[in-house]
Formats: structure tokens, sequence, C-alpha cells
């Protein structure tokens, strides 16, 4: 089940449930593995920035994968960004040998120039070795670095091994437009580019030619159908489905609280026990939960998935 450039659809970023005291919730672990499948993803994508995969032990990190690889019966995309190549590889060469399709690595904040992205990733496939398949994950808002279509396209086209870009530039709608004109014209081997940012332009990224959302919305299954009726040419309908999410998509996406925005919908949703996050961690106040409780309140009038 490697993945490979054809991947469409929705790999859904999964949380890591924790106990209140920051033990990691192997029950819930199962249960929102399940959950996430029940909403129709294609895979999941684990150990990422919203999986809090810094908090955790590297043998944590290998429990959670063969937890979730042995259950799933999807894709598995894991995240293995690091620090240095020595804790990549080894993660990305255990994490393949438990079932993984594939790994996602993240540039270091400390990349400028063109050449020094390049570079390092460069190093990153030699590390891990050019026979494990990975993801690109640019998100200049948080990692600070910033990739232009000219970059990754040297990026695909000097490593087979590379198969997909997860695409989380703001605005980003122009780079999906280039990236696949540079394929059309054969410019660059084709990939697969599924997004993130919450999926808060999830809507026009799918007509620019993204396959899909990789992102960790409270409600994967509402990113599903979008993608579901895009692809059967029911644009208003997918329009009018995601713009009743809007709201709550919005509100996701503030900085610093987002995760425990999501934990707490997750939570409410019966998919994890606790909106626990391992210290250090935000977290939103009873004002904030009274906010998330009324947008899910006006967001049950259109959706009923929302009505608790």
């Amino acid at each position: 089940m490697k993945l490979d450039h054809t991947a469409k659809g929705v790999y859904a970023i999964a949380a890591t449930p924790f106990h209140p005291d920051g033990r990691l919730d192997t029950v819930s672990v199962d249960r929102l593995t399940d959950f996430y499948l029940e909403c129709g993803v294609t895979g999941l994508t684990i150990l990422g920035i919203m999986g809090e995969a810094p908090k955790l032990e590297p043998e944590e990190s290998l429990a959670i994968t063969r937890q979730v690889v042995g259950r799933a019966g999807v894709p598995i995309i894991v995240g293995v960004s690091a620090p240095g190549f020595a804790a990549m590889r080894s993660l990305a060469r255990g994490v393949m040998d438990l079932g993984a399709a594939g790994v996602m690595i993240a540039p270091p904040p400390s990349l400028r120039t063109d050449d020094q992205i390049i570079g390092y990733y460069a190093h990153a496939v030699e590390a891990i070795g050019d026979d494990i398949p990975f993801v690109i994950q640019d998100y200049p808002l948080t990692l600070t670095v910033v990739m232009t279509p000219g970059v990754i396209q040297k990026i695909v086209n000097n490593h087979r091994s590379c198969v997909m870009l997860k695409h989380e530039d703001w605005p980003g709608l122009e780079k999906i437009s280039k990236l696949r004109a540079a394929h059309k014209a054969g410019e660059m081997r084709d990939i697969s580019i599924l997004c993130g940012n919450g999926g808060l332009f999830l809507d026009f990224e799918l007509e620019r030619g993204a396959d899909g959302a990789m992102t960790g919305y409270a409600f994967p299954d509402m990113l599903a159908d979008v993608v579901r009726l895009q692809q059967k040419g029911r644009r208003d309908e997918a329009h009018d489905l995601f713009d009743a999410h809007l709201p709550l998509v919005r509100y996701e996406q503030q900085q610093g609280v987002g995760l425990a925005v999501r934990k707490y919908v997750l939570q409410k949703r019966g998919a994890i026990a606790s909106d626990a996050q391992r210290k250090p961690a935000s977290a939103i106040s009873d004002k904030a939960r009274a906010e998330v409780d009324y947008l899910l309140s006006r967001l049950a009038r259109y959706d009923k998935r929302a009505a608790f």
C-alpha cells in the first residue's frame, strides 16, 4: 500500500489523544481511527504538527503508528520531520517497516534560500532512502520557509520518491495553477496535491487542480463530501456545503488555539474521550467553548452532523 502520485480524496491529519494527565490514550487512538474511517477518509496522516509529534517519545511514535496501521486498512502517511537526519531516518525506516504508506517531511525554519531548500530535501532523501515515498510539506505560515513553484518543481524532478505535495501556502491558489501548468507542459512529473490550512480554501483549491485535502478540520466527512461533489461536477452543492461550515473552519484557524478548538469538537463528536493536549499546550476559555457551541448550533441547521 505504498503511496504514489495517484493519491486523491481526503487524508485526515489525525490528532493524538491524551488523557488529562498527559498519558497517551490508546483506547481513543482506536476510537479516533474508527471515526475517521466512518467519515469516509481515503487515508490518514499521523504524527504531524496537529498530532503534537514533537511532544512524543520515539517509542510512542512507533507505538501509535503500529496501532493505527494495524486498525485502519487505508494508507497511512507518517510525519518524520526531525532536527537531525539520523532521527528522521530511524523513524522513517521504522514506520515503513510497520506498514506505513509513506512519510511527510517538513523543512526546518532555518532554510532561507532556494538552494538551501533543494539541498535539504536531497539530504533527507539520502538519509531515509529513495525507496520511501515522501510528501513535501509546504507550510510557510508556520514553518516560515517559502517554497516557490520552481523550487517544488526541482525537488519533484530530482527525486522519484517525491509523490505528493501537502500544499498549505496562503495565498496559494496561483501556486496550484502554476504547478499543474508545469506538469501539463512536461516540465514536472505528475504528483498528488492535497491541501491543508484547515480546508479554508478547499472549495477553489479543487477547482485549481488539487486532488483533495490533507487537514485536521473536525468534520472530515464534510471535506470528503466536498471532494466527492466537486469530482461529480456538482459545483454549487459543493460550495453550499462548504459555505455552511466556513465559520467553524475559520474559527479553527486561529493561531495558537486551533488545536484546542479541534480537539474540543472531536470530543463533542465522540471521537476522543478528552480534549487534553500534552504540555506545553494552549487552551480555550469557557467563553470560547460557548462560541464554538454557538457555531455548531448554527451549522446544525444545515448539516445535521453538527447536532450533538
